[in-house]
């Protein structure tokens, strides 16, 4: 449709212009003439409007397909935390295709409907920096209205459409809520016992019976192999204990002079987590910085300091590993040492608190 503008002034509240109508005058104010508005096709339902509306559907479609596949493998893959090469591995690569799929799907459709299917228009703008009047803003409101009836009235008249956006869109809301609602449905800690909160040194490791603290080469220690001020890196004494299959089990083994023994028992005695955790002189710490989970194993006999050496995080051995300097938030957990029969420590049960960095679900 070809359009001349006119310099005659126009009423907009005049019942009987129709919106494109309001829309001229609009663009006539802002000196904006439409110079062409017209379809991109010859005729109604042209054979090259269908092939275009049948791309376009087909791309929604696509959307709709990586949408569900999304919601497939959020829900019904077979994900947990494993060590080694797992069908688990897959998980989090085939949620970053099948979303990007879908989002770019609809991006494409949108920019190919903006591109091959609105009506062409050519309009050429004089600036001007006046301010809007209230008649200006009645046409911008009809303006937005107008381009809303443009793809509202090409939807309805094209049911594939319809049906292709329907479908497209609507697995792409699915998927953007389903890790909220998942998250609260799926207990991802439903293994016994959790993974996520346990370390090797939990009897139901060993079981039932209490695990053995040992070398990296698995060779019990008893308390005279720690020299007063002297410190040990330890793992739980069951199989693999020393490997990467149990990374959140290194633990730091002190032991500390009489002094500095006797104000850390008050210390953790007063703390209803760590009460009874110390054996004699000795006490046992997570070697997991909170901070970013690097070895925290710098001790400082001197200054009863363990410090962590990727960020300078420095735990206070002496007040339960609180920390006094650095990034890290949360002090480091406490291993309750025993020893047995044969005078050999064992951890008379799991860390009381969450290894490793901290997160949202710690107890």
């Amino acid at each position: 449709m070809h359009d001349e503008s006119s310099t005659e002034p126009v009423d907009v509240s005049d019942p009987r212009l129709s919106r494109f109508e309001i829309v001229k005058e609009g663009a006539r104010r802002d000196e904006i003439e439409i110079v062409t508005y017209e379809s991109q096709f010859h005729g109604t339902d042209s054979k090259a409007e269908k092939r275009v509306v049948r791309n376009i559907a087909l791309l929604f479609l696509i959307a709709g397909v990586g949408g569900f596949a999304f919601l497939g493998f959020y829900i019904w893959w077979p994900w947990r935390f494993e060590l080694g090469e797992t069908m688990s591995d897959y998980y989090t690569p085939l949620l970053g295709i099948s979303l990007a799929v879908s989002l770019f799907g609809v991006g494409f459709g949108i920019l190919a409907w903006a591109k091959k299917l609105l009506p062409h228009e050519v309009s050429i703008q004089q600036r001007h920096n006046d301010p809007s009047p209230s008649d200006e803003q009645l046409i911008t409101g009809q303006t937005i209205l107008f381009v809303g009836d443009e793809l509202g009235q090409g939807v309805q008249r094209r049911p594939l459409l319809k049906g292709a956006i329907a479908i497209g869109m609507a697995p792409i809301g699915l998927a953007a809520a389903a890790p909220l609602i998942g998250g609260l449905i799926e207990n991802p800690h439903k293994d016994d016992p959790p993974i996520m909160f346990s370390t090797g040194f939990n009897k139901a490791n060993n079981g039932g019976n209490v695990v053995r603290l040992t070398r990296d080469d698995g060779s019990p220690i008893r308390p005279e192999d720690v020299s007063t001020g002297g410190q040990m890196t330890v793992f739980p004494g069951i199989p693999g204990g020393a490997t990467n299959e149990w990374a959140d089990s290194p633990t730091l083994l002190i032991h500390l002079r009489p002094d500095d023994a006797a104000l850390t028992r008050e210390n953790a005695d007063a703390d209803r987590r760590n009460n009874g955790s110390m054996w004699g002189d000795y006490v046992a710490y997570s070697k997991i910085c909170t901070h970013a989970g690097c070895p925290a194993s710098l001790y400082e006999q001197q200054t009863n300091r363990l410090l962590c050496p990727c960020h300078q995080s420095q735990f206070m051995i002496t007040r339960n590993a609180q920390p006094i300097f650095g990034p890290a938030t949360r002090r480091l957990p406490m291993l309750p040492l025993g020893v047995d029969e044969e005078g050999y420590f064992v951890a008379k049960s799991d860390y009381k608190d969450t290894v490793g960095p901290d997160f949202w679900e710690r107890p």
